[in-house]
C-alpha cells in the first residue's frame, strides 16, 4: 500500500497524470510509495453535453464550474469511506504554499485535489468539500491542474523513500527558512572559474560554516522577506 494517495478532480486528467508520471514522482508511483488518480469531473455532469459549467448568478464575464458534477465526482471516490479525506482546492485566493505547509501535507494519507478552471467554483461546491484552499503564487493561471501537479510533486518528494536519502530535502533552499548554497562539480575549472578552495579541503567544519554563510549571504540578497528583523539588519 502506498504512503500517500493523493486524488485529483479535475476537467483534464490526462493532463496531470502524465506531468505526475514522470521522473522522480513516475518512479515513486511504480514504486507503490505514491499513488496518483486522476478523476474526470466532466463524467459527473448530468448535461446531455456534459457541460460543467454555466453563468454566474448577478452577472459579470466568464463561466463558473458548477457544484453538482464536483459533489458528485467527490463523492463517488469517498464512497463508503468513515473518514472524510484532507481536501484542498487549489485557487489564488487561497494561502500561499510553502516548504512547511509541503511538509505539514506529507504527513496525511490521502489528499484530494480540486482543479478549478473558467472564473472558479460555485462556493457551495467549496463550503461542502474543501478543507484549505491554497495558492502556489500570486498570479491567475487558466486552470488547477499546474498547481495540483506542483502541489503533488512537492509534498510527494518528502514521502520516506521517494528521495534516496532524507539530506536531500533537509539540506536545501526553504527547509530551513534560508536559500541553499551555491554547489559546484567537475571539471575544477571552467571557463577561467574555480571551485572554491574549502570544499576540496577535506575540512568538514571548515565547509558546513562556509555553506551556512553562504546561504545567509544569498538569502539576505534575494529574498530578504525569508530572514527575521535582526538578521535583516545584519
Amino acid at each position: 500500500m502506498a504512503l500517500i494517495r493523493f486524488d485529483i478532480m479535475t476537467l483534464f486528467p490526462e493532463l496531470c497524470d502524465t506531468i505526475l508520471a514522470e521522473s522522480i514522482i513516475g518512479r515513486a508511483r511504480k514504486a507503490d510509495l505514491v499513488e496518483v488518480h486522476c478523476h474526470n469531473i466532466r463524467d459527473y455532469s448530468k448535461d446531455k453535453f456534459r457541460r460543467v459549467d454555466d453563468t454566474p448568478y448577478g452577472g459579470g464575464k466568464g463561466m463558473l464550474m458548477k457544484p453538482d458534477p464536483i459533489c458528485d465526482c467527490y463523492d463517488a471516490i469517498t464512497d463508503g469511506e468513515a473518514e472524510k479525506p484532507y481536501t484542498v482546492y487549489m485557487s489564488p485566493k487561497g494561502a500561499l504554499f510553502t516548504q512547511k505547509k509541503a511538509k505539514e501535507l506529507s504527513e496525511k494519507e490521502r489528499i484530494v485535489i480540486l482543479c478549478g478552471h473558467y472564473e472558479g467554483v460555485d462556493q457551495r461546491a467549496i463550503d461542502a468539500i474543501v478543507d484549505e484552499e491554497i495558492s502556489i503564487g500570486d498570479y491567475v493561471l487558466t486552470g488547477g491542474e499546474l498547481p495540483a501537479c506542483v502541489l503533488a510533486d512537492a509534498v510527494s518528494r518528502l514521502v520516506p523513500g521517494v528521495l534516496a536519502s532524507p539530506e536531500c530535502y533537509e539540506k536545501e533552499s526553504l527547509t530551513d527558512g534560508l536559500l541553499e548554497y551555491p554547489q559546484y562539480t567537475r571539471p575544477f575549472e571552467f571557463r577561467g572559474e574555480t571551485v572554491p578552495e574549502v570544499l576540496i579541503s577535506g575540512h568538514h567544519e571548515k565547509i558546513e560554516a562556509w555553506r551556512t554563510e553562504m546561504a545567509r549571504k544569498l538569502t539576505k540578497e534575494k529574498r530578504p522577506d525569508l530572514l527575521d528583523g535582526s538578521e535583516k539588519g545584519t
